[in-house]
Order: C-alpha cells, then structure tokens, then sequence
C-alpha cells in the first residue's frame, strides 16, 4: 500500500520545552491510524504542524509526493488535508447545515471576493446555483452522518455527541483525502463512541479518506485503528498494530498502565 503522507523527522521546541523531537511517520492510502499518549505528549502539536499552523523547526512533510512543510492552513486544505479540533469550534448562532456548508467555502471559484462578487444582481442566478448545489451536498453529508434531522437546528442547541458529527460533516465537505481528527469521542457517551466507531469506518469506505485521530479513548482507538503511534515527552516510543501496542510493556508503563484495554 502506498503511502499519502510521510512525516521525515519532525522536530517542534517552544522555549526550551521539546514538542516533539525526530518524529518520523509513514501513512499509507486509506488506513485509518491512531495517535495516543499522555496530556502533553506532543499529540496536537502534531496536528498543528500537519495541516500548517504551526511550520516545524526541523524535518519535513511529504504529502502524495510533494512537500507541504511551508504550507498555511488554507494551502493544506486546498491540498487536502482537513482537520477538527480537540475544543469544538462550530459557529454556534449558525444552523447545522449552514456550518456545514461553510466548509465548502474553499471549492468557490470565483476570486478572493466570491461571495461580494456572487451577491451583484448580474450574478444573483449564479449565487442561488451554488448556494442551491451547496445547500444538496450539505444536506447529503448530514444524512450520511444521521443528523439530517438537525439541519435548521442551531449549533448551540445541539448535545456534545451531535456537535462533534457536525464538525465531521464540516470538515467532509471540505472534499479531503486525509480526515485528522483531534480526539472525536471527548465528552461522548459509550453508545455515541460506539456509533462513532461505524461512522468513521464507513466515511473511510465512502469517501476512500486516510484518516489519522488522536484519541484518549482506547476502547475507541483499537476498535477503528488499524495502525498506532504512542508519543510520549516528543517522542514515538512504540508503533503498531492494536494488538502490539496494547501488549507493549513501555506503552503500558507510559501511558495504557496495568487496567488497559483486552
């Protein structure tokens, strides 16, 4: 299987605090890879500096061949890697689908004053085109997710489990090849876990998405993961299968302890 994304090395330092120090990744096409350790480990930096908010001081980032490394976020998106975050950033006073049609922005082709440009009377007709064919896509990604249901409610209403299916379809609609999800089952409880597990291997199938999460919930991560990376203080100090990492001693007494998941 080939790989989507390598990362050769990767090394972040914020004062004299190591983030991460030579972390080196191969992800294949299509597998859906874990990455777990402690609070503090280096986990979201990781993200940060994949999808470019952050540039690493060190090393690089390989994506279907080219380097992405001096990417900005939207230049990473664009690309096709699109993440969520650890903290919902959903715009709350905005229905469902109207946040999820706002990560559809990127695919306008008009200019960087799109929506002025759409909004002129000569192109009202064109205006209703796209935000109709927007309107569709976002409609069939609530469905797909099933919250159809939810797509005139306002974010805020909405439970925790709901708003973190919202930022999945939000972030789908933004047509990527690799999904990063910062830890999509916090605050969930084990049926909106469980039902979490189905939905992103059925994304992965459907959509034929790579896709990499952090996750504290182990029950979670060897349920979905197919691959694991275990950081600790910076560093990877384990990588492999579900089965390899649960059994690994150095993963146990760093971060899975002697209650870890069978």
């Amino acid at each position: 299987m080939s790989e989507i994304l390598k990362l050769d090395r990767i090394s972040m330092t914020f004062g004299g605090i190591k983030a991460l120090e030579n972390v080196s990744m191969k992800i294949p096409a299509h597998q859906i890879k874990g990455v777990i350790g402690p609070n503090g480990a280096g986990k979201t930096t990781l993200f940060n500096i994949i999808t470019g908010i952050y540039k690493p001081m060190r090393g690089c980032i390989v994506f279907k061949g080219s380097d992405i490394s001096s990417f900005r976020p939207f230049e990473t998106a664009h690309a096709g890697i699109v993440r969520t975050f650890q903290n919902i950033r959903l715009f709350t006073e905005m229905t469902v689908i109207e946040n999820v049609m706002t990560g559809m922005h990127h695919q306008l082709s008009c200019s960087e004053n799109s929506f002025i440009w759409l909004l002129r009377a000569v192109s009202k007709i064109q205006y209703q085109a796209v935000e109709n064919d927007m309107f569709i896509k976002a409609s069939s990604l609530l469905k797909k997710l099933g919250i159809s249901e939810l797509a005139f409610v306002k974010a805020s209403c909405l439970s925790y489990g709901q708003q973190r299916k919202v930022e999945i379809a939000r972030a789908l609609a933004a047509q990527p090849e690799i999904l990063l999800l910062d830890e999509p089952a916090a605050g969930m409880n084990p049926t909106e876990s469980f039902d979490l597990v189905s939905t992103i291997k059925d994304i992965r199938d459907e959509f034929n998405l790579t896709i990499i999460l952090i996750e504290h919930d182990m029950k979670v991560v060897m349920n979905l993961c197919e691959n694991i990376s275990v950081l600790n203080y910076g560093k990877i100090i384990s990588e492999g299968t579900p089965e390899e990492i649960k059994n690994d001693v150095t993963v146990i007494n760093a971060y899975l302890g002697c209650d870890h998941i069978d």
